[in-house]
């Protein structure tokens, strides 16, 4: 069999032995009444890790998304977003089918927002236009490239917007947290409300969690039933998540490591792609080039799987399960790559 390098996303990677074990061995009751202790532990460390209140274990990043818009949000209220953002582009129109929301999107290339265009579409209410009423961040920030939120421009945003709550897509926080050095708590400090994956970098085989006041927590749980996400034994897969969460934080700054270099690579043969390998600060290489999906077919070809996430733009995503030989064995994929 060839030699076959993942890097489509790391939602790839697999649970650790350990992970297996506690899997096994797992303290189960039925979540559905609030007796799953292993939850209960791992909602805790949770919310106690990003400095809330409380928090909702959940199957998926999507459904902690959507549960935060259904209960920060009415039916014909505006989200502020970036146009690229998750919940914009990658949740299949979740918002309008499940909230009846829209979206008010502004410019997030460089993964942060521009506050004058923020401040044009909260402008835009007294011109009779939709309450807008939150804004969703993304961090890190995926399209980017993974880009981490500068915690002073969160700050910032923050300031400018109200009493309008913030919704921290964090699904890969603990990226962010381990590039900048800044502590989960603080980024979450601006957001009303935050969700982690547990299922990519943290290598736990599925799950998320949604962390914020109390009483929203409370609302959560029932739009979670209502959204088909309540589970009873969850406690089995809760308890990879807890070594996720425990266990697994640190080790991200080898993804960087290894993405950086992959995106040395990319820019040095993709010249005409004019891709800065010094924008990848965590573990996601993305740029744009007239042939994306052609690239990264024929990458394909040589073992090095990626993936487009727009007609024009590649992504290679490092994680737990790559390995230094599976980067050199990219990298001089990479290089020695002919076009057809």
């Amino acid at each position: 069999m060839s030699r076959r390098v993942d890097l489509r996303s790391d939602t790839v990677t697999q649970p650790t032995p350990a992970m297996r074990e506690a899997m096994a061995t797992a303290i189960v009751g039925d979540d559905g009444y609030g007796e799953d202790e292993t939850v209960t532990a791992l909602e805790h460390l949770y919310a106690q890790i990003v400095g809330k209140p409380a928090a909702v274990f959940v199957p998926s990043g999507v459904m902690a998304n959507q549960i935060a818009i259904r209960i920060l949000t009415k039916p014909g209220d505006l989200i502020l977003a970036g146009h690229t953002q998750h919940m914009v582009s990658f949740e299949m129109g979740a918002a309008a089918r499940n909230s009846g929301v829209q979206f008010a999107l502004v410019d997030d290339t460089s993964g942060a927002f521009e506050l004058s265009e923020v401040q044009q579409v909260l402008d835009g209410e007294y011109d009779h236009q939709p309450h807008v009423a939150m804004v969703s961040v993304e961090n890190t920030h995926m399209p980017s490239g993974g880009t981490p939120w500068d915690l002073a421009a969160l700050e910032k945003l923050a300031g400018s917007i109200g009493t309008r709550p913030i919704h921290m897509d964090g699904a890969r926080l603990f990226n962010a947290v381990v590039a900048t050095g800044t502590p989960a708590a603080s980024y979450a400090s601006s957001a009303t409300t935050v969700m982690s994956c547990l299922s990519k970098g943290l290598c736990a085989p599925v799950g998320s969690v949604l962390a914020g006041p109390s009483e929203l927590m409370d609302e959560a749980r029932i739009e979670r039933k209502r959204l088909g996400g309540a589970m009873r034994q969850a406690g089995i897969i809760a308890a990879a998540g807890l070594l996720g969460l425990s266990t697994m934080t640190d080790r991200l700054a080898e993804d960087h490591d290894k993405a950086q270099h992959l995106a040395l690579a990319f820019a040095e043969r993709f010249s005409e792609s004019e891709y800065n390998p010094m924008s990848c600060q965590t573990n996601i290489v993305a740029f744009s080039h007239e042939r994306a999906r052609e690239l990264v077919s024929l990458l394909e070809a040589r073992g090095v799987v990626g993936d487009t996430i727009a007609p024009t733009r590649v992504r290679f995503v490092t994680h737990a399960d790559v390995s230094d030989a599976d980067v050199d064995f990219c990298i001089d994929a990479i290089r020695n790559f002919t076009w057809n």
